[in-house]
């Protein structure tokens, strides 16, 4: 397991590489002879993109505003078994940077480039995007995405939950839809278009057209709708690979999840923050993620001592914490 994992990053970082070059399927050149006759000519037609054999399936999930110690796998203090799984089976990277900005950091995955180099240095969204080179918000056609690359060579494609870099005035059912998710190469796409929204109430998308969410959170909708996808695909056509783009809401605001999930939490942070980050800190250093070492910095001037809180404060703020915990897990 640890080698395919290992073997499908590698695949990954070199299809990423590729982005942003021609990603465009060439046109085959006609191979066939066209005669006076029927009988003088050759018929021919073009062979259809397929994956080079063991081609390994890609599953890549994206969350937004997860700190370094926020998840367990990383030496955190919220459980995320599943992330820990992935990791004992395979590989830890602890030097990925991003701009903190959801849009941005999605706008280099995808098309393997500086994110003002694709006009996403800001937002995609009109408010909060810029009318200057780099952050007008809309990747040019000619910087191709992972799943454009991927498709071309045999991949089905897919995208659930979270896009972030289709512009607000292109977002609705008129379009134009070049920078949906479904002109920027995924066969499928089934979430939403903007930087947020309601985990229960979501402004809800499947392909080119808005549909009405079934009531559940968010996270089990695009889950139950990824796994549809890569289902029918495989009794279609067994054994195809396909990419799995796996961007749930989460732990974007706002952070709403069940009381279920919440409450796994209480009281785990009612020591506050000071307190947390000298444990995940130490926990860190025990696991090797950080340098032995290492020299924990000062608080943020701008966030209080814990202790300097009243207590409603802390009440309030480790119930959010609380929450998002339980979001997260």
């Amino acid at each position: 397991m640890h080698k395919r994992i290992l073997q499908s990053v590698t695949a990954l970082v070199s299809v990423v590489s590729l982005v942003g070059q021609a990603h465009a399927q060439e046109q085959q050149p006609y191979q066939g002879k066209v005669g006076r006759t029927l009988a003088e000519s050759t018929e021919w037609w073009p062979e259809p993109a397929k994956a080079p054999q063991g081609a390994p399936n890609i599953v890549w999930i994206l969350l937004d505003d997860v700190g370094f110690g926020a998840a367990s796998t990383f030496g955190g203090g919220i459980a995320t078994p599943t992330l820990d799984q992935l990791a004992q089976q395979g590989l830890r990277y602890t030097n990925f940077h991003t701009t903190a900005v959801c849009a941005p950091t999605r706008a280099s995955l995808l098309t393997g480039k500086n994110s003002s180099s694709v006009h996403v240095a800001g937002f995609s969204h009109t408010i909060l995007s810029a009318g200057f080179p780099g952050w007008d918000g809309r990747i040019p056609a000619e910087d191709g995405t992972v799943a454009e690359i991927l498709r071309d060579k045999g991949y089905n494609t897919f995208a659930v939950g979270k896009y972030g870099v289709t512009p607000d005035e292109d977002a609705t059912d008129a379009g134009p839809f070049d920078r949906w998710p479904t002109g920027k190469g995924f066969d499928h796409f089934f979430g939403f278009l903007g930087s947020q929204t309601d985990q229960y109430k979501p402004d809800l998308v499947e392909d080119q057209v808005h549909v009405q969410p079934d009531g559940r959170h968010l996270n089990e909708q695009i889950t139950d709708k990824a796994i549809g996808y890569i289902d029918r695909q495989q009794k279609a056509a067994p054994g195809k690979p396909f990419f799995l783009y796996y961007a749930p809401g989460a732990t974007h605001a706002p952070h709403q999840v069940a009381a279920e999930w919440s409450d796994k939490y209480k009281g785990q942070f009612d020591e506050g923050w000071d307190v947390y980050r000298q444990k995940v800190f130490a926990q860190q250093k025990k696991l090797g993620i950080i340098p032995a070492n290492a020299v924990l910095p000062d608080r943020d001037p701008d966030v209080k001592a814990w202790n300097s809180l009243p207590p409603e404060q802390k009440k309030l703020y480790a119930r959010f914490m609380e929450v998002y915990a339980g979001f997260l897990t």
